[in-house]
């Protein structure tokens, strides 16, 4: 039996959303261990002086826990 925790991360790009993601899961995989997944919660762009400027994304990131 394996048994999973899931924690919440938030990560920004100035390119797209689906590098936003990859930065967010590189940068996860450095503190945990035994990444299974993750769920796009919520998608975001940020604007400055009228042009869009960075792409942000929060994440759910499922873990699986170490016996």
């Amino acid at each position: 039996m394996s048994v999973a925790r899931i924690t919440e991360i938030s990560s920004t790009s100035s390119k797209s959303f689906d590098e936003a993601v990859r930065k967010g899961i590189e940068r996860a995989s450095k503190m945990l261990r035994n990444i299974r997944g993750a769920w796009v919660k919520e998608q975001q762009v940020i604007v400055e002086d009228g042009k869009l400027t960075k792409f942000k994304v929060n994440l759910l990131v499922t873990f699986e826990l170490e016996d």
